[in-house]
């Protein structure tokens, strides 16, 4: 069912918000605003090439100038579901909307979720509260080591999140512990993600690894890989997107270690990929690495060293190609605490044969990249979403 040889790619900058939402009060993140925080705190900061398709058009932001003549359209996107987690605004963008936000445990999980995982898992648990990655591994690594027992922990996220040494639990048997947990955790205590964290090294020197795989519950409904796989469609997930999907609608995947891998990969994809009408793609680092981290100048040095590969990106594309780089939500390291934050998400379209420097205001929903999506490659309407087609087309 292709037309004219048409692609959609999709590339998330995961936590890039743009501004708090109209309801970000309700979240606790009332003024809110990644990008522009980490620019005001960066008056070197250096993005000529997102600048150039029209970044700093979208709204004032301190250091990053608005261009005269923006090669891209360019707008920002309001999160219509309840919620501001990765899960949610991948499906999103997908063009689902999720009208209840996934249960957190900020107390740590209930006493019978973790007897019953135990049970399972056939392990004792370790930590059980809300904690960094990064400081519960410095914490617990070598009681883990000795005992045996598995490190589960949350965070202001929807997330039931299971930590072991590789020397102790093979990534793989942690895998499979994973998926134990994920047909566990039903009804109210539906986690939305259910996360492996590997890592290696000894007391002091604990590191997390890039086996690392994210384990989600199912979409409830049909998204845009749905119904452009039901019509024919191949679809490529390069980076987490296969794992937030449940490998659902998605014909091939591409795991990646940081973002240069992902870009090096979208990069390849579009050069030697003609068959696939979707790539869709997550840049994980900027959260990652930098958001849940508060570290501002990493987060700054992550999107200047995105920014140099943008031309690499842009110049592999074709001329029936249509490219969006958006984002999920915020993670404005500047804030308090550490959880993503409730954010407008930056929306550059870029395409050879498209219209240049077109505003396309604010829009109402993530969904309409789903829409605008669809209608560009010829598939059915989808359910949720306002196509912005008309206005990016020439």
């Amino acid at each position: 069912m292709k037309i004219n040889n048409r692609r959609v790619i999709i590339v998330v900058l995961d936590s890039v918000g743009i501004g708090a939402l109209p309801d970000a009060g309700l979240y606790g993140d009332e003024g809110a605003d990644t990008l522009g925080h980490i620019a005001e705190r960066n008056p070197g900061i250096k993005l000529p090439n997102l600048s150039s398709l029209g970044l700093g058009n979208i709204k004032p932001i301190k250091n990053i100038p608005p261009s005269s003549n923006p090669s891209a359209c360019f707008g920002k996107m309001a999160e219509k579901s309840s919620g501001k987690d990765t899960i949610i605004g991948h499906w999103e963008i997908a063009g689902v909307i999720t009208k209840r936000a996934f249960p957190v445990f900020p107390k740590g999980f209930p006493e019978e979720v973790i007897r019953n995982f135990e049970r399972l898992a056939g392990r004792k648990v370790l930590g059980n509260k809300t904690a960094s990655g990064t400081e519960i591994i410095k914490e617990l690594g070598s009681e883990h080591i000795k005992t045996g027992a598995l490190i589960v922990y949350t965070s202001a996220d929807s997330v039931f999140q299971i930590a072991a040494h590789e020397d102790v639990i093979a990534p793989e048997e942690l895998y499979s512990i994973c998926l134990k947990a994920r047909k566990t955790l039903s009804g109210k205590y539906s986690v939305a993600r259910v996360i492996a964290r590997p890592f290696t090294g000894s007391e002091g020197n604990f590191v997390r690894t890039d086996r690392r795989k994210d384990f989600s519950i199912a979409c409830p409904q049909e998204t845009l890989l749905d119904n452009a796989s039901k019509n024919g469609l191949k679809v490529l997930s390069i980076g987490k997107i296969s794992d937030i999907f449940s490998s659902r609608g998605i014909t091939e995947s591409i795991k990646i270690h940081d973002n240069s891998d992902c870009c090096g990969h979208i990069v390849k994809s579009l050069n030697t990929k003609p068959c696939f009408s979707i790539i869709f793609a997550n840049l994980i680092d900027f959260d990652m690495k930098y958001g849940h981290r508060n570290d501002v100048e990493g987060y700054k040095n992550a999107l200047e060293q995105f920014d140099l590969r943008v031309p690499e990106i842009t110049d592999s594309l074709k001329d029936n190609d249509l490219i969006i780089f958006t984002a999920d939500h915020g993670n404005d390291p500047t804030a308090p605490g550490t959880d993503h934050t409730r954010e407008y998400v930056p929306l550059l379209c870029y395409g050879k044969k498209l219209r240049k420097g077109v505003n396309i205001g604010i829009r109402d929903s993530f969904c309409d990249i789903a829409q605008t999506a669809a209608e560009f490659l010829g598939l059915p309407e989808m359910k949720n979403g306002k196509s912005f087609l008309k206005s990016v087309r020439s």
